[in-house]
């Protein structure tokens, strides 16, 4: 079974997928993971950005992988794990950069349906419409800008992974929205059959049980 899971910064796409590979005893695959691993290697391999092919050939270079349970999911690049590295202020904006560059997101796209071929909870942007345009049930979260920028600053500052302040925090998310809807390649949609939730307003559990409810129909088909 496949769940494909997208929608922009800050919806809960994260604790959503964790929460829903536990109850499904599936696999979780949370794709920005991937893109922020290729943004960690451009930076430790002081590669410019701007060099669409010398980025493009790292992110067909290097091994990613997942180890642990979707709770405790460590993220390996090339063998050293690199979970707390990849979410820090630096590979953040590097990550917004790299992923918008078609060939490494036609290598991430390759990597993330060879590692699902069992069956997984996959989240990101272009999971719907790309990676797996026949997934079984199919989500695209959302939520007010402002909703999601107040996740993302409370969830920077106990992980003291950005200092940035809820404003800066609200003017990068919808920068980064921008860029996410307008990209060439892979732009974040919704998909024509995605079932969409928006969560303002919800708490985690809330927007769970109505995810559930909707697999649970598609189950009992």
């Amino acid at each position: 079974m496949i769940i494909a899971i997208d929608g922009p910064s800050g919806s809960g796409k994260s604790t959503l997928g964790r929460m829903l590979a536990r109850a499904l005893k599936l696999l979780y695959i949370d794709t920005g993971s991937m893109y922020r691993a290729v943004a960690l290697a451009t930076i430790d391999a002081e590669i410019d950005p701007r060099d669409k092919v010398a980025v493009t050939a790292l992110a067909n270079e290097i091994e990613i992988d997942f180890k642990g349970d979707p709770d405790s999911l460590s993220v390996l690049l090339n063998g050293r794990e690199v979970t707390d590295q990849i979410r820090t202020e630096k590979v953040t904006e590097m990550s917004s950069v790299v992923s918008t560059i078609p060939g490494v997101r036609h290598a991430m796209v390759e990597r993330q349906r060879a590692i699902s071929k069992r069956g997984a909870v996959l989240n990101g942007r272009d999971i719907g419409t790309v990676v797996f345009p026949k997934a079984d049930v199919k989500f695209f979260l959302t939520a007010a800008p402002e909703e999601r920028a107040e996740r993302r600053y409370k969830e920077d500052q106990i992980t003291a992974a950005s200092s940035a302040t809820f404003a800066e925090t609200l003017a990068d998310m919808i920068e980064r929205d921008r860029r996410d809807s307008t990209r060439a390649d892979s732009p974040l949609k919704v998909a024509d059959d995605a079932i969409v939730i928006d969560s303002t307003g919800k708490s985690i559990d809330e927007v769970f049980e109505e995810m559930m409810q909707k697999i649970n129909v598609y189950r009992n088909h």
